[in-house]
């Protein structure tokens, strides 16, 4: 690129950590990056849904467009499905940008926007039927590419997304290089969910479930809106 690769990465209170951090690790490493971490106000930490605190480095009014959008997930994304200044913000950062895509539940905050309405993308496995409330396709894969809309599953899959993105920003080998160098070789000591016990998670969906509940309450009277 002949110029900076400008990525916008958007934090807020209660968000995943790891559905940022992870994806802004490999991202980072690509030739010309310049991230942003964006939210409302700068210059104040936002704390994630476990207690770290993160320093956003831009105010929303500060960014004029980016080449890639990203949104992580998390508890905090339930406050944003109805919050005019993100939900405007991605939008017109959406509007200019090559790439939009999130991590875990991030994908419903971009549904919220509107900007996944006839997308096929995915999402945490819990919540993944609610994004057909907000016109995109539910795909149960890890990534689902859909023409410039990347899309990661839960959590530890924003590695994957961040991979995946960047094989198609700089090409393949160089994603294979930030892949060796930050020793990516998942070898999960547990079985995958479709192998796991069953008991094991039905006990993580009952837990889940209230929460769930509300997620999809949300998605639904926001899809309506849509």
């Amino acid at each position: 690129m002949a110029g900076p690769l400008r990525i916008v990465m958007l934090a807020y209170p209660d968000m995943t950590q790891l559905d940022l951090t992870g994806p802004f690790e490999v991202l980072a490493r690509l030739p010309g990056a310049k991230i942003d971490i964006a939210w409302k106000k700068a210059g104040k930490p936002v704390v994630d849904a476990s207690g770290l605190a993160l320093m956003p480095t831009a105010a929303f009014r500060e960014l004029d467009g980016c080449e890639v959008l990203f949104v992580p997930g998390g508890p905090g994304q339930l406050a944003l499905m109805e919050d005019k200044a993100t939900l405007g913000f991605l939008q017109e950062m959406a509007a200019g940008a090559r790439y939009v895509t999130s991590v875990c539940t991030g994908s419903l905050i971009l549904g919220a926007a509107g900007l996944l309405k006839g997308y096929r993308a995915t999402c945490h496995w819990l919540s993944l039927p609610q994004l057909a409330h907000l016109g995109a396709i539910p795909v149960a894969e890890r990534v689902v590419v859909d023409r410039n809309r990347f899309t990661g599953a839960g959590v530890s899959s924003g590695i994957d997304l961040a991979l995946t993105l960047a094989a198609e920003i700089a090409g393949a080998d160089e994603a294979r290089r930030i892949a060796l160098a930050i020793e990516y070789q998942p070898e999960a000591p547990f079985p995958p969910r479709d192998k796991e016990d069953p008991h094991l998670v039905a006990e993580v969906e009952a837990r889940t479930r209230p929460f769930q509940d509300k997620r999809d309450a949300a998605a639904r009277r926001v899809g309506a809106k849509l």
